[in-house]
């Protein structure tokens, strides 16, 4: 029974991070398809203009839309997370994402219903915000919650590895249509085709996600009858400083911000006098990405020795610091040395944070809440970054002068405080899953972790909780 119980469960432990992988994946190759468009096609066909400043601030103002329904999103589908469970709210996501990025797809231009173009791709972008902002916490706190005991941080790695092959696959769509494409062609009807695609979304993913179990933490609460029927209000009560901390780690968006959005603009937008081929940019998400998705695994297998906090700290400095060298390459126009510095910050660096928190921010807060405070604190802190391209193209428009250090200096300042904020926060890898979220209890000796952890991280998270008692008292005499 006890073998069969096992196999079970380290079953279901694979499923769920299949399916926050995958899932993930699925959702950003939405969310970003569209980041990419709006900084390469976005301009011309939706925000005409003879000043094309405004053009490009205009665009890139409505990526950060989608971010400004975020923090709406999260009090809804976090809410939901908490009282209906993990595996329902995952699903709900995916739907709303997929139809609204199709719709996207079929929109008419600026030339051909005038204002109402844009005015329908701002309402399209908040509902994409809006269904994105429970992917993470959602899928984190599944995964989270089925991982093995020791394995947490690996496990709950792959949901952020699934961001990234998302991202891959949305500039990977877009490469072969900008390169092959005449000009004119996919500017009129070629960028469509990845929005379109995103049908195979729906279906994938709901198939994905009805195989994965509602995870064993949440099971308990419900059966028990400890579900809140106010999250929300309970986990900013209760757990308001860890939430603050969160909103400033998830600045660390800045890096992609940084890397994707306005590198894009004052690379490939002519108005900036750069020059890169827009096929030729292209690569540098894609290869970075791809180094990420090596990266991220290892990352978080890391933090199950090390702990959370020294990867984040040490990837939020080091990648705020390489923002300057990345946009310093764009400004003398070498391909070669931008890509290379991207790999470094964005594919290498920025990893120490991005494979880490969607372990670290979970275990901050108890099975109760976790997926309403973890969604509303990250989204709060992504929609500010996300605000920045047109802060960027603002402070540093085409013309003036000192860009990658304007922009540079406003990123690594941002990197400061999220690496601040981390070294504030209580270290969370050795305390139990039954324990986590309680600000007293004690973390585990190191020596017990590790054999727990049956050298290869395998044991299951059962066996933690049997061999550890119950409540935050059990580790008091540690």
């Amino acid at each position: 029974m006890t073998t069969a119980r096992s196999i079970h469960d380290m079953g279901q432990s694979k499923k769920a991070a299949a399916s926050g992988w995958i899932g993930s994946a699925l959702e950003y190759y939405d969310f970003f398809i569209y980041a990419t468009a709006a900084s390469l096609i976005f301009p011309q066909i939706f925000f005409p203009s003879d000043n094309p400043t405004v053009a490009i601030v205009a665009s890139l103002a409505t990526y950060g839309v989608g971010y400004v329904a975020r923090p709406i999103g999260a009090f809804v589908l976090g809410h939901w997370g908490d009282t209906h469970g993990r595996k329902t709210v995952l699903i709900i996501c995916m739907f709303l994402m997929g139809i609204s990025t199709m719709a996207v797809g079929i929109l008419p231009t600026y030339q051909q219903v005038g204002v109402w173009a844009p005015i329908l791709l701002v309402a399209l972008r908040l509902v994409q915000g809006f269904a994105v902002a429970g992917e993470i916490s959602g899928a984190s706190s599944m995964i989270l919650e089925h991982a093995p005991f020791g394995r947490r941080g690996f496990y709950a790695s792959f949901t952020l590895q699934g961001v990234q092959a998302g991202q891959i696959l949305a500039a990977a769509v877009f490469l072969p249509l900008a390169h092959y494409m005449p000009t004119e062609a996919f500017n009129s009807w070629g960028w469509r085709i990845p929005f379109l695609l995103s049908f195979f979304v729906i279906v994938a993913g709901y198939i994905i996600r009805r195989e994965v179990d509602e995870t064993p933490a949440f099971t308990r609460e419900d059966e028990r009858g400890e579900t809140p029927r106010a999250p929300i209000i309970q986990a900013i009560k209760l757990n308001w400083k860890d939430m603050l901390r969160v909103i400033c780690m998830a600045l660390m968006n800045v890096i992609p911000v940084v890397a994707t959005i306005f590198g894009a603009a004052y690379a490939v937008q002519s108005a900036y006098g750069i020059g890169f081929a827009k096929d030729v940019y292209l690569w540098i998400p894609v290869l970075g990405n791809m180094l990420a998705v090596f990266v991220i695994p290892f990352v978080g297998n890391l933090s199950d020795k090390v702990g959370r906090k020294p990867p984040i700290i040490v990837g939020s400095l080091c990648s705020g610091l390489l923002a300057f060298g990345y946009l310093y390459a764009i400004s003398i126009k070498n391909v070669p040395l931008a890509i290379l510095l991207s790999l470094l910050m964005w594919g290498v660096v920025y990893q120490g944070y991005n494979a880490i928190f969607p372990s670290f921010y979970p275990e901050l807060f108890p099975t109760r809440t976790r997926v309403s405070a973890m969604a509303i604190s990250q989204n709060i802190g992504t929609t500010i970054t996300a605000l920045l391209p047109a802060l960027f193209a603002t402070v540093a428009p085409p013309g003036s002068a000192n860009i990658p250090l304007t922009v540079g200096a406003i990123a690594f300042g941002i990197t400061v405080i999220a690496a601040l904020a981390a070294v504030t926060a209580r270290e969370t890898y050795r305390i139990s899953i039954d324990d986590l979220g309680n600000p007293d209890a004690v973390p585990m000796p190191r020596a017990d972790y590790e054999r727990r952890r049956g050298g290869d991280g395998r044991g299951r998270r059962g066996s933690e909780l049997t061999a550890a008692g119950g409540g935050a008292q059990r580790h008091s005499g540690a």
